[in-house]
Order: structure tokens, then sequence, then C-alpha cells
């Protein structure tokens, strides 16, 4: 895996930042962390779609 790291702008729904502030708290990780280990395992998981959402 490429560690290379980009800053980007990121808008989020209150709760759901809310939601990911309680938990990256709870797990003992930054927002940030959170938001890329999340993105992480979902990459691992997500299955192969050829539509856009």
């Amino acid at each position: 895996m490429n560690h290379e790291e980009v800053r980007i702008t990121l808008r989020l729904p209150a709760d759901l930042h809310a939601w990911l502030v309680v938990v990256a708290k709870r797990d003992r990780r930054s927002l940030n962390s959170e938001i890329v280990h999340r993105l992480e395992v979902g990459c691992d998981n997500a299955p192969a779609d050829d539509q856009s959402p």
C-alpha cells in the first residue's frame, strides 16, 4: 500500500460526524484515523460495482 498522504476537505452530515467522533473516542483513534480505518475496511469488503452511487 502506498503511504503517501493527501490532504482533502470533506463535508459530512452533522449526525454522521458526531457518530464518527463518538466511535473514534471509543476506539481511542483520532477522527482522521477512524475515517481511514473505515475506508480501508470497507475497501476490503466492497463488492465490485460498475454503477456510481
